[in-house]
């Protein structure tokens, strides 16, 4: 193992009868970096994540955590290692500070030691000033920055988050980014998993984007937004729902893709200058109305849209 992985995955396999959850990924990532892994809901995120936590054996496959094998070696893992569930694990009769001084002792912190650390964690997480309410009265966001808090007592070297943010409140949303990029300040390797595109782009150095259990792509965010190539991608908004018109756009050429979700159509094109007086002229052909064109540089959206065929929300 170089001295830089942190965590190395080689060949994760892991099936629940007919379905294969993950179908060989294998990833490196550096110490002291953020690594995303970015996909749908269903993509396999959160199995890799298990198997990486020691909860599910893979089918095939190895990782290793910091030298740790997960197949034979998961009390080293476990020592190494803070992870940040979906779930949200709290007493909420409990204050946040008894909280966090509960699982501090099962982490095996006492006394002097285990109040220090639980202090410096409510900091971390900016709850030192709500730190002796009852966790019942907290938002959800403020919950899973206790969850947060949690995985870190131990002063793990490296930590997991599985989708931090879904569903909470945006200041709670903003918290955490922080909070995951001042981890990486101090030195930790944070692996993030999130279906949110400009999560990814905001926090990582490495995004792996996955898709049915496979891994499709890997590299920075400047990499992998060189994998649409020259291509422009305009989002359109039409007066009405309009299958006729965007079957045509299709056939245009010069577009590559074209996505439908929530209203907005994405179009990947080769050239916009050449391309968008056609959509115009199609739409008019079916008697359709756009109503806003918006040209944007390619993202991780578009990234998604190439390798796909499929917009990243649906």
């Amino acid at each position: 193992m170089s001295n830089m992985a942190a965590i190395e995955v080689l060949n994760l396999y892991k099936s629940f009868g007919e379905n294969q959850a993950v179908q060989g990924v294998s990833f490196d990532v550096s110490q002291g970096e953020i690594f995303s892994l970015l996909g749908p809901n269903g993509a396999g995120k959160t199995t890799t994540i298990s198997m990486l936590s020691c909860l599910l054996r893979p089918n095939e496959g190895d990782a290793r955590v910091m030298g740790h094998s997960i197949r034979t070696d998961a009390m080293g893992v476990k020592s190494v290692l803070g992870v940040v569930p979906q779930e949200i694990a709290l007493y909420e009769d409990l204050t946040a500070r008894e909280n966090l001084s509960f699982w501090g002792k099962m982490y095996g912190l006492r006394g002097l030691e285990l109040k220090k650390r639980v202090g410096e964690v409510l900091e971390v997480i900016g709850l030192l000033d709500r730190a002796n309410e009852r966790v019942g009265k907290y938002s959800g966001g403020m919950k899973r920055r206790v969850n947060i808090g949690v995985s870190l007592l131990h002063k793990p070297k490296v930590i997991y988050m599985d989708e931090p943010t879904v569903g909470i409140d945006p200041q709670s949303r903003r918290s955490i980014l922080d909070s995951v990029v001042a981890l990486k300040d101090q030195g930790m390797t944070v692996l993030y998993t999130t279906h949110y595109m400009e999560e990814a782009q905001e926090l990582s150095n490495h995004i792996a984007i996955m898709d049915h259990g496979k891994m499709i792509a890997c590299g920075t965010h400047d990499e992998l937004v060189k994998l649409v190539g020259g291509q422009t991608r305009i989002d359109l908004t039409l007066h009405m729902d309009d299958g006729k018109t965007i079957d045509a756009w299709r056939d245009i050429e010069g577009v590559t893709h074209v996505a439908a979700e929530n209203g907005t159509i994405a179009v990947l094109v080769n050239d916009s200058n050449i391309v968008l007086p056609k959509l115009f002229e199609a739409a008019t052909n079916h008697s359709a109305r756009i109503t806003s064109v918006a040209i944007r540089e390619p993202n991780l959206e578009a990234v998604f849209l190439h390798l796909t065929g499929r917009a990243l929300r649906d």
